[in-house]
Parts: C-alpha cells; structure tokens; sequence
C-alpha cells in the first residue's frame, strides 16, 4: 500500500447507508472481477453501474473490484478511467458521493488471461479476498465472444471457479451449433446454477412492471389471453447507425443482435404462464415452457431491411445482405395464445428512439359506437402499451364519450409513470449486477432456454429473404412493413 493510498477500515459503513435502497437485500462480501473493463461496456455501464449501487447501499458491507484487460494500465491510471466514466455516464457524479471510499476498493491488472491460468490475476484475487477474510467471487465477462472459452479456462485451470459466480454479455453463440458449443464449454467448467448469462433488456423496471402489472391485479390477469387480445406489438426502433460498430455488426445483424435475445426474451414474459412463486427457478421454467411452445419462425412472415447507406460505411462487405431491421411474426401454440400473433420489429436509423410492447385488445361482438374516421385494427383505441425506456410508463388507452350533448366518442388514456416513483430505479445493469450477487436469477436466461431459442431461429437462418432498402428516418421498407400487419396496423409511428 502506497503512502498516499488511504487505508481501507473494514468496521465503517459508508456515507450512503443512509440512501439505501429499501428492502434491497444486502450482499455476501464479494470480490469482483471485470475482464474488459477497459471497454465500452464497462465504462458507459459496468463501472458508473458498481458505483451507483455503493452510493444506493446495495453493495456488500466490504467489496474488492478488480478490472482487468490487457491494456498496460497502473491501478492509478484505471481508477482514473473509472472517474472519468463515472462523471460522463454515471447517474450520480462522483463529487457527489463519498467517491473516496468507493474508489479505494478498486484496483487494476494488466494482463491477457488465459488458458494455463494467469498468475497476476489469481494473485491479485487471492490478496483481495485475504484483505476481505473471505468472500465470494463474481466475475463478468464484458468481453467479445472469442474471449469466453479461453477466459472460463483460464478460470479452471487457475482454481478460480471455487465459490464464484460468472455473469457472461451476449451474444450466447450465433446459431443452434455454436450455442451448444458455447454451453458445453461453460459446463465443463461451471455448473448452470454458477452462469448468469446476462440480457440487459430484462433487467429494465418497465419488463418487470409487466410481471408485476400482471400477477397482483386481478383486473388484468383474467383478459390477458386469446379471448380477449387480438394481437400484441414489441417495436424498439432506434434513430443510431451501426457507425461504431461495423465490424461486429455486418456480421451479425439484428436479427441475432437483437430479436434472438432481447425481444424473444420479453415475449417470453409477456406470454408465460402464472409461475408458483417468484422464486428464481419457477419463473424461468416458465419462460422455458413459451420457448417450447414457440412455432419455428416462418421467413415468409419476415421482413428483412437495410437502410440507405448502410454500404457506404467502412467495414461493411461490399454487396453485404446483413439486416439493419427486421420485423416479423411469432407464434406461440399454447392453449392461450393459439391465433395471436406477436409482431416484433426493431432496425437501426429510423424514425425514433422507442421501446414499446402494445397489447391490442379485440372489438367488443357487438359495437354500439364507432369512432367516427377509425380504420379497421387500429390499435390506438382500445390498447395497452408498456413503455420500457429508464423513466417510462404504463398507458391504457380506450373510447370515452366526448363532453357534449351528442353521443359521440374520442380517444382517452390514462396513464402510470416511473418518475413518479421518485428515487430507487436502477438502471438495468445495476439490478442484474445486485442480482448475480444475491444468487437471484430471475432475470437471466438459462441454456436450455438459449439452444431453444435459436432452434426456432434456424429456418430464417437457413433461408433468410432478400433485405429491402428504407429511407434513414423512416419506419422500414415499405409497402412490407406494413403489409406483415395488414389489416392491423403498427402503434407507431403514429404515437
């Protein structure tokens, strides 16, 4: 320990414990480990992430964070990475809190680790948990794919898997094949119960306000079926390009980026059955059950698009076919959804920034009013929709009759917000973070669940459809995308 470097005082509580989160259990003394964490991942969310959840008090009583990546970085210089992360994308700046106390507890590794195991880090482990007394381990993995095989051997070999727990980013494999691959790995080196394969998407409050929206009201669960739903919307249009990510991009497409995880994984929440309990197990056996129910994807119900000048950026293949949007239909055959369609769409560079789900709900048998100009299925009349954004909301949308002498309706709404919640949100890697360190895994995804997944995927796979060209800011290439709904209509662009 250097002169200058305070000496840590195991017996304190921090200045936060009086901001903490309430009825956020409390962590086991942990020592975490981010292999990446030079990244961009780690800067824009693993590091503010670790540092909100220590001034929210929903860190261990101690902690040891050790960030490690090949980049030839003094601990000094890596703590001052963390506070330029943290003043740039952290919710709470540093000078806002007892940063002294929190960054104290960090230090930094320069290494490439691998198989055979890596001296530095076991080291640097083995000095933090004697500091500790003993803890358990939690390492993350913000690492590109080729990196999980030799880093989950590397941990093996060195004695590292002891006692700890392993959070791994996605993409988990890119088809059937090397997602078994990819799992046949990690059990031969961890047991499932150790993996928290992390998608960020599920650890948002507005995903978990479904679960909540759904199972404590009874005004909602009775309708939440094919005799009351017509069909139901999962749209995350975003307005960014793939600028700063072409390499990994042209060759995944959104597709595997986003629908193979992200949106299969909310369609899985908003279709599973009542689960016993919240317990961690029951709600992911659930999840499993809609997988298995979920009909092989069929590529004529698939639009595949790419917007203008997706070519011109340097990187991509020329003549490339890779998707920057796709749109489609999913089917689940179950006794209650069988015949509604699920219409999931999300590309890069359109008309705005939205993470919407929308449950369309069906016309009454017997309609006594008509909104006078409606067009047959449009959703924005009798409609549920979940916003997911950080600070989104809940909104029900229906008919009323409009203030006057004549019976005449208009549309109304009524509607929920996050911020009026106040103080508590988490970001989504914060929670997940929280989680893995309490051994919840609610909200992670298991490998059954995964190899599932992307064996409904292989026909698209297989014989994808040609991509069609959109406009940059428009809603994907038509007259598709809005025949892959027609009669219906999509909830957005109009809201």
């Amino acid at each position: 320990m250097s002169a200058a470097e305070p000496e840590l005082n195991h017996d304190s509580t921090t200045a936060s414990a009086d901001r903490t989160i309430a009825g956020a259990a409390k962590p086991d003394d942990h020592v975490l480990v981010i292999f990446g964490a030079t990244g961009d991942l780690a800067r824009r969310m693993l590091l503010p992430g670790l540092w909100h959840l220590a001034e929210s008090g929903m860190m261990p009583d101690d902690y040891r964070v050790i960030g490690v990546s090949p980049d030839s970085l003094s601990t000094e210089e890596f703590r001052q990475l963390a506070r330029q992360a943290v003043d740039e994308f952290g919710g709470v700046a540093a000078s806002d809190g007892d940063w002294a106390g929190f960054v104290k507890r960090v230090s930094y590794v320069s290494d490439n680790f691998g198989p055979g195991g890596s001296a530095p880090v076991a080291q640097a482990v083995a000095k933090a948990e004697a500091d500790l007394g003993g803890a358990r381990r939690l390492f993350f993995l913000a690492v590109p794919p080729a990196a999980f095989e030799p880093i989950l051997r590397g941990l093996g070999e060195a004695g590292l898997t002891d006692s700890a727990r392993v959070l791994m980013e996605k993409p988990f494999g890119h088809d059937l094949a090397s997602a078994r691959e990819l799992n046949a790995v990690v059990h031969s080196v961890l047991d499932e119960d150790q993996v928290f394969r992390v998608d960020h998407f599920l650890g948002k409050e507005g995903i978990q306000n479904i679960l909540a929206l759904r199972f404590t009201n009874g005004m909602f669960e009775p309708i939440w079926n094919r005799d009351h739903i017509d069909h139901i919307q999962i749209d995350v249009p975003e307005t960014l390009s793939v600028a700063q990510r072409v390499g990994f991009y042209d060759a995944t497409g959104a597709f595997r980026d986003m629908v193979a995880t992200h949106l299969f994984q909310l369609l899985a929440f908003l279709a599973m059955e009542p689960p016993t309990s919240v317990d961690a197990d029951e709600v992911m056996d659930e999840k499993v059950k809609v997988f298995r129910s979920m009909r092989l994807l069929d590529p004529g119900e698939v639009v595949r698009g790419q917007y203008d000048g997706y070519l011109e950026h340097d990187g991509v293949a020329p003549g490339s076919d890779t998707e920057t949007l796709v749109a489609l239909v999913a089917h689940v055959d179950n006794w209650r959804w069988d015949g509604v369609p699920i219409f999931l769409r999300t590309g890069k560079r359109m008309g705005s920034d939205r993470k919407l789900v929308t449950l369309a709900f069906r016309v009454p048998a017997r309609q006594l009013l008509q909104l006078a100009g409606a067009a047959a299925g449009e959703t924005r009349n009798d409609h549920l929709t979940f916003d997911l954004d950080e600070r989104g909301g809940i909104t029900a949308r229906f008919l009323a009759k409009k203030p006057g002498p004549v019976l005449e309706l208009e549309p109304a709404e009524m509607r929920f917000d996050y911020k009026s919640l106040g103080t508590g949100i988490l970001d989504a890697y914060e929670r997940l973070f929280h989680d893995a360190m309490i051994g919840d895994k609610m909200l992670f995804t298991s490998a059954d669940g995964i190899e599932r997944l992307w064996e409904v995927a292989t026909p698209l796979l297989e014989a994808p459809p040609p991509v069609q060209r959109y406009s940059q800011g428009s809603w994907g290439p038509e007259p598709a995308i809005d025949d892959l709904l027609a009669p219906r209509r999509w909830a957005l662009p109009r809201d």
